[in-house]
């Protein structure tokens, strides 16, 4: 068994203070790549979770724009229908986009000041990045039960 991408040794030129958000990309992108193997356009947006993997990576984006001082796109989740791989090509990229930030931060700045959201709510540079590593996994998990409730009821268990 491969061990968990936190157990896996320090990411080279990563801050041990930032890397834990690139674990949890890490670890979305396998679990939900593992997870949703073989599910079907219909069973992905039935249950919701396609929902979730589209959520994950847009909301990553947005959180990345409060972090570098931009204001997000307003996009919405997007409208159902997209198959698995494009989910997971919508999912990558995003993560791609978000790790090159992540990579590029000074640890000095981790305590700095950021405003969230249209009422522009405080938090800093380490609080976001421990909001967008929770929330990917809050996600994943849904998206992995969802997805095991899908597998179970094909094979008519509880």
């Amino acid at each position: 068994m491969v061990e968990e991408p936190w157990l896996r040794g320090p990411i080279e030129g990563v801050d041990p203070l930032t890397a834990p958000v690139l674990y949890a990309f890490t670890q979305a992108r396998e679990d939900l790549a593992r997870y949703t193997e073989g599910l079907t356009v219909e069973q992905l947006w039935g249950s919701a979770v396609g929902f979730h993997m589209r959520h994950i990576a847009r909301s990553t984006d947005r959180l990345i724009a409060y972090l570098e001082r931009r204001m997000p796109e307003q996009l919405g989740d997007g409208d159902p229908g997209a198959t698995r791989e494009e989910l997971l090509v919508e999912l990558n990229s995003a993560f791609e986009r978000a790790e090159a930030v992540v990579r590029a931060i000074d640890p000095a700045t981790l305590r700095d000041a950021r405003l969230v959201g249209r009422k522009r709510l405080p938090t800093t540079v380490i609080g976001l990045l421990t909001h967008i590593a929770e929330h990917t996994q809050r996600h994943v998990g849904q998206a992995i039960t969802a997805a095991k409730s899908i597998r179970d009821g094909a094979r008519g268990g509880n």
